[in-house]
């Protein structure tokens, strides 16, 4: 396995440190187990949604968390009390998960919710006005010729 350094590219760039460090960490192997399973779609131009399969979670099991471009789900099971039940063969897991999501920027979370076993997160990236390319007009000026002026000493 290959390590980049990045850090001599630190010296002439600046703003980029979020995106040397999602880089530095393609290249380390992803430890993220494969509970619970999810598909990411495009379901428009600007919108995304994704999908987890959360079977046997409540809502007040979940939660779903974005902080600085970072979408975090977990669930937690809660103990069921009451009897207690002698399993010939458990299937269905209920072990707690955490997923992470690194968000591009301008991604917003637009709604969540459960139905069927499934977590649907949609998400809309909304490019700022000030953020999109704009055209900038040249203007000419005035073409008069300039005269440099010597001095002898």
């Amino acid at each position: 396995m290959r390590h980049f350094d990045f850090s001599p590219l630190y010296r002439s760039t600046v703003g980029f440190d979020r995106l040397f460090t999602m880089l530095d960490s393609l290249g380390q192997p992803d430890q993220s187990q494969t509970y619970p399973p999810y598909n990411i779609e495009r379901t428009g131009e600007n919108a995304y949604r994704i999908t987890m399969a959360v079977a046997g979670f409540d809502e007040s099991e979940l939660s779903v968390e974005a902080r600085e471009n970072t979408l975090t789900i977990k669930g937690e099971k809660s103990e069921e009390k009451g009897e207690e039940t002698q399993f010939l063969h458990r299937g269905i897991a209920k072990r707690a998960f955490e997923r992470r999501f690194q968000l591009a920027d301008h991604v917003e979370i637009k709604s969540a919710s459960l139905k069927n076993g499934l977590l649907h997160i949609d998400l809309l990236r909304e490019i700022p006005e000030t953020a999109k390319p704009r055209r900038i007009e040249i203007s000419a000026a005035a073409s008069q010729p300039k005269q440099i002026e010597a001095q002898t000493a």
